[in-house]
């Protein structure tokens, strides 16, 4: 008997072995493919947060901006470092929890799904905020799930749940939508009488303190900025629908969905929901229960919001990390085992065509059309802007554009990193309206250039600033090609002779 135990506990040694090796051959993989694309738009916004840390930012809470100070490169893996390492993180924690609960065959199982998804193989990799957030989901799930298989009032279920509280109180400092994490616990803890017991020790109690602690440098930024990202965030996530209520509802559904199946593959896709489902039913056990339940209410809020208005792909992401630990649980009786490999072989194919893609493009889809695509191009408009920046010699020329993107990119890629504007006349507000802006620190004479959307009339940004300048020379028309694809045109505007004011931005 004894030589039985030894037997399975070596096998479940070798199996978290392999597992640990398999997420670790991924980061790896990752590693490479991070240095090898450009930064994307979004990225060296973030980036442009990092060289101005603050507890607190329009879009989203500042763990984005940290990770990117980290190494303090402006190079594609400098920026995605901090982001390869949070995502190394929530692998081998995700990997971990179904180890705990299922041992080492669910380890290597999760340690594969994990590895193969579309969803790791760009949402690991990328500098968002939904790196650091699957991180600490991964690991706040991970605190929860030891603090509940200790005895009720033991030491080590309170010193659990406290490292429960740091987790969650990180995730909260990463993205808003972390919130949906505590909320289904205390639903999960409310509908099962097993776990209502906890409610009775002090752990749980103590755990919102610690997270409210940790997240309330963000509270105090957003109260003296009366709660402008709160606001945004709300308003971003639950506007009203426009035009046909119903038919757009019907759009965003559809949008939604085929954004999921995307991200983790169609079969994936359908076994992650199934395990769910499962999961929330009586026989299962009370950290199953949990897990589902917290995948379960991250998925259905946006269900919601997309009735309401579009829904970005990535936005659920947390909710996968439980459901992946879940279908790793799952009994290959359930489960066929030709429809778990099928989904797995699926899924590390698309994973190979978005970094085949990402390298070189191999899809029919046109350049403008493809996501991938609005990394490259940039740096046709970076020389072409410092070009006609450096041959203007009356007065200082500053350079942005109308929106975060174009702003972004020229700081990044300019081997000065200028201090740039987005001045958001025409867009939608964002963090540059928070900082200094042209009219703080330019002086009179100053000149302003401008990288914009092309049009035959002038941009709604150049009316807006016209009667504040001398005057405005249109410049040169850019294209930004990827290969022989074009992707996009923007237009140069220099406005020279800046005379003082500036117009209100909404």
């Amino acid at each position: 008997m004894r030589s039985s135990r030894v037997r399975q506990s070596d096998e479940r040694d070798t199996r978290w072995a392999r597992a640990l090796f398999i997420v670790t051959a991924g980061a790896v993989l990752r590693l490479a493919f991070a240095a090898s694309i450009p930064v994307f738009p979004d990225e060296a916004y973030y980036w442009t947060w990092s060289r101005h840390l603050s507890a607190g930012y329009f879009d989203h809470p500042p763990a984005i901006a940290l990770l990117i100070r980290l190494s303090g490169d402006a190079s594609p893996l400098g920026v995605r470092f901090g982001t390869l390492i949070s995502g190394f993180v929530a692998a081998v924690t995700t990997t971990a929890i179904a180890r705990r609960l299922g041992g080492g065959r669910a380890a290597l199982r999760a340690a594969i799904v994990i590895t193969v998804l579309p969803l790791a193989a760009a949402g690991l990799i990328l500098a968002t905020p939904d790196s650091p957030l699957l991180a600490t989901t991964a690991l706040s799930l991970y605190c929860l799930i030891r603090a509940l298989h200790e005895p009720i009032r033991s030491r080590a279920s309170f010193l659990w749940w406290i490292a429960a509280g740091l987790a969650l109180g990180a995730a909260f400092a990463s993205k808003y939508t972390s919130i949906f994490l505590p909320i289904a616990v205390f639903i999960a803890v409310l509908v099962r009488p097993r776990l209502r017991a906890r409610l009775r020790e002090p752990g749980p109690y103590v755990a919102c303190v610690v997270a409210t602690l940790v997240f309330l440098p963000v509270l105090m930024w957003n109260a003296h900025h009366d709660w402008i990202s709160f606001l945004f965030q709300v308003r971003h996530g639950l506007s009203a629908p426009q035009g046909s209520a119903l038919l757009a509802a019907w759009k965003h559904e559809g949008d939604f969905f085929g954004g999921q199946a995307a991200l983790v593959s169609p079969i994936l896709f359908v076994l992650l929901a199934i395990a769910t489902g499962r999961s929330l039913m009586r026989r299962a056990s009370d950290a199953q229960f949990v897990l589902a339940m917290v995948a379960f209410i991250s998925f259905v809020f946006f269900i919601y919001s997309a009735l309401r208005q579009r829904v970005e792909p990535n936005w659920p992401a947390p909710a996968y990390i439980p459901a992946i630990v879940l279908l790793a649980m799952t009994s290959s009786k359930r489960i066929a085992k030709k429809w778990f490999d099928g989904g797995v072989m699926l899924a590390a194919v698309m994973s190979v065509l978005i970094y085949a893609q990402a390298m070189a493009p191999v899809l029919p889809i046109p350049a403008a059309k493809d996501p991938i695509a609005r990394a490259f191009g940039w740096t046709e408009l970076i020389a072409e802007a410092d070009s006609v920046a450096k041959s203007t010699t009356a007065g200082t020329t500053w350079l942005g554009g109308d929106r975060y993107q174009e702003a972004s990119e020229l700081s990044l890629l300019l081997p000065s990193h200028p201090t740039t504007f987005a001045t958001n006349l025409s867009g939608r507000a964002n963090q540059y309206d928070l900082w200094p802006g042209f009219p703080n620190l330019a002086h009179q004479g100053d000149n302003l250039l401008l990288a914009l959307d092309d049009s035959d009339q002038p941009h709604a940004a150049v009316r807006a600033l016209l009667p504040y300048f001398a005057g405005a020379r249109r410049g040169d028309l850019v294209v930004m090609r990827r290969g022989a694809g074009t992707i996009g045109t923007r237009r140069l505007w220099l406005l020279v002779g800046w005379r003082g004011g500036w117009p209100v931005v909404r």
